[in-house]
C-alpha cells in the first residue's frame, strides 16, 4: 500500500517542500530511504523503527520503501522523522493519513517516541503557507515559534502516540487548535524589542557618540581608533539599541536565521531586537561566510538587520577582511559548494574598533614601549 504525507527541509535559510511517500510491498522484509540523503536522515531508520516499537505499534515483516522527493535536492536534519512514521503507519493501513493532504508534519523522534523540538521552523511553516498548505503538526516545544506565521493553523505534537491518535480522532484536533488560538496573540509580534544594554549608559566621550549616532542613522561603517579602555567596545555593543526599530517583517526575516541556526531566545519566537555579532579575531573566512554540509548561515548573516563589530581590526586575517568585500557592496553573501550555490543575507553596518599601537597606549609614551616600527607596521596592517 502507498501512501504520501508532505514534509519540510531547509536550503540556506529558506524552508521548501519535501514529499514524504512509503510503500509496503511483499518481498524479503527490509526498510529502505532514498532521495539524496544527509547521514542523519539515513539514521532515521533506527530511531523510526525503535519508535515505532516502544510506541505500541509492532509492524508485520515487510519490504518498506521510503522516498523522500525530490529526490535531487541533498536532506538534511532530524525534522523528518515522524512525518516517515505517520508515512509507514499510513501505508501499513494503521491510520488514515487522508487528512494530512493539506498538512505539514515535521519532528524529531526519540527512541521512546517523544517528539523532540527541531531547527529551522519559521522557514519550514513560511514554506508551507507559500506552499498552500493549511496546518502543520510541530513539536509541542515549537509550536509558539509556528504561530508566528500567520494564517496557518499549528498544532503541538508530544509523541508519536499522540500524533496517532489526533489522526484517529482519539485526540481533538479542533481543541488543540483552540488552545493555540489562546496564546497566538502572545506568539504574534508586537513591536517590544529587548536589549540588556542602553546607550544612555555611555557618559563623556561627546565626540564618539555623536559619530556613533551619524553612522547609525545612515547605516553607515564606523570605525574607532582609541587606547585600550577608552570605550570603543561599550559604545559598539549599544549601537543597535539606538537604530531603527524592527519592522514585523524584519524580525521574521531575521528570525528565521537564528531559527535556521537553533539560536533564538529560549521561550522565544522571535528574536526581537536588531543582532550584535562579536566574532573573535581569530574567526576564518568560513566562519564569517557560513557553511558545513548542508550550509549553514555565518557570522555575516546573523548580523543581519544589526551590527558586526571587528573588535581588534588589525589581527584579523587578511583572508577574513576581503571576504567582507561582497556583502558590503550586495547586502548578501553566496556560498559555492559541490551540492550548490547558497544565498544568505549579509545586510548589516559594520562598526570596526583598533589600538593605536600593539600594547594600546600609544601616544602616552609613559606608558607605550612601542617603537616607531612595531606602531607603523602595526597600522599598516589594516590599511593595506
Amino acid at each position: 500500500m502507498f501512501t504520501q504525507i508532505y514534509s519540510g527541509g531547509i536550503e540556506a535559510v529558506e524552508g521548501y517542500i519535501v514529499s514524504v511517500e512509503a510503500d509496503v510491498s511483499d518481498g524479503l522484509p527490509g526498510f529502505s530511504i532514498s532521495g539524496q540523503l544527509a547521514s542523519e536522515v539515513r539514521e532515521s531508520q533506527e530511531r523510526v523503527r525503535t519508535a515505532l516499537k516502544n510506541s505500541g505499534f509492532h509492524l508485520p515483516a515487510k519490504k518498506i520503501t521510503v522516498n523522500l522527493s525530490p529526490a535531487g535536492v541533498r536532506k538534511g536534519g532530524t525534522a523528518f522523522d515522524l512525518s516517515i512514521a505517520v508515512a509507514m503507519l499510513g501505508a501499513f493501513g494503521l491510520v488514515d493519513t487522508g487528512c494530512l493532504k493539506s498538512s505539514m508534519v515535521i519532528g524529531e523522534l526519540g527512541l521512546n517516541g517523544r517528539v523532540k523540538p527541531v531547527t529551522g521552523v519559521l522557514s519550514l511553516v513560511a514554506a508551507a503557507r507559500e506552499y498552500g498548505l493549511k496546518r502543520c503538526f510541530l513539536p509541542g516545544e515549537n509550536k509558539r515559534e509556528g504561530m508566528v506565521i500567520e494564517g496557518m493553523e499549528v498544532l503541538g505534537v508530544r509523541s508519536l502516540e499522540h500524533m496517532i491518535a489526533m489522526l484517529r480522532e482519539e485526540e481533538d484536533i479542533e481543541k488543540g487548535l483552540e488552545e493555540a488560538n489562546e496564546i497566538s496573540d502572545t506568539a504574534h509580534y508586537d513591536g517590544t524589542q529587548t536589549y540588556d544594554v542602553d546607550y544612555r549608559e555611555v557618559n563623556g566621550q561627546l565626540v564618539l557618540r555623536r559619530a556613533a549616532e551619524v553612522a547609525a542613522a545612515g547605516m553607515h561603517g564606523l570605525l574607532m581608533n582609541g587606547s585600550a579602555g577608552s570605550g570603543k567596545t561599550m559604545v559598539a555593543s549599544r549601537i543597535p539599541t539606538i537604530l531603527p526599530a524592527l519592522s514585523r517583517e524584519e524580525d521574521i526575516e531575521i528570525s528565521k536565521i537564528y531559527s535556521v541556526c537553533g539560536l533564538l531566545p529560549p521561550n522565544s519566537s522571535l528574536l526581537s531586537r536588531r543582532p550584535f555579532r562579536n566574532p573573535h579575531h581569530t574567526i576564518t573566512p568560513q566562519g564569517l561566510t557560513g557553511g558545513g554540509l548542508p550550509p549553514r548561515p555565518g557570522e555575516l548573516s546573523l548580523a543581519s538587520g544589526g551590527v558586526l563589530f571587528l573588535d581588534e581590526l588589525p589581527l584579523f586575517s587578511r583572508a577574513a577582511i576581503e571576504v567582507l568585500r561582497q556583502p558590503l557592496e550586495e547586502r548578501r553573501i553566496t556560498v559555492s559548494r559541490v551540492t550548490g550555490t547558497y544565498e544568505f543575507p549579509a545586510d548589516f553596518m559594520i562598526v570596526a574598533a583598533m589600538n593605536p599601537c600593539p600594547c594600546g597606549f600609544y601616544p602616552d609614551r609613559s606608558r607605550c614601549s612601542c617603537s616607531e616600527l612595531q606602531i607603523h607596521t602595526y597600522l599598516n596592517v589594516e590599511i593595506n
